[in-house]
């Protein structure tokens, strides 16, 4: 083989290995989702911070971590919410386990419809406090 060859195949197999690399990392980031909270139902308060959330597509496990800060006062209970846009309520689809200490890390499974509701952008986290029971501060995930 001369040398040109060998600088040929060695140039061909670093980019298929590259392309292969690219590809894999491509798919680890479509399972993930982020969304920033804002006031929902009339609330006073200015709550801030974000959810992140890793979707693993073979197991349909969302891992999430939650900040928040500017509530009215404790979390006393949140949930994952779907589907529904933006401008729109909808009922528990995955309570969020406590203790409610931000930030607050864990995971739910979700089911196939589920997920396809997700990756559509139509699910929402929800906190609640005592002074807003319906809800208080809304994160819609979007597809990051």
């Amino acid at each position: 083989m001369t040398f040109k060859k060998t600088i040929r195949s060695a140039f061909l197999a670093s980019a298929v290995f590259t392309a292969s690399f690219s590809m894999a990392s491509a798919a680890e980031m479509d399972g993930m989702f982020m969304g920033n909270f804002s006031p929902e139902h009339g609330t006073k308060s200015h709550p801030k911070g974000m959810v992140d959330a890793t979707l693993d597509s073979k197991t349909h496990e969302l891992t999430y971590s939650i900040q928040w800060s500017g509530l009215s006062g404790p979390v006393s209970v949140a949930h994952f919410h779907g589907p529904a846009n933006f401008d729109q309520d909808a009922g528990v689809i995955a309570p969020i386990d406590g203790p409610y200490t931000s930030p607050l890390k864990g995971k739910v499974k979700l089911d196939d419809k589920q997920v396809e509701e997700l990756e559509a952008g139509k699910i929402y986290v929800n906190l609640h406090t005592a002074a807003h029971p319906n809800g208080e501060a809304r994160a819609q995930l979007i597809k990051n």
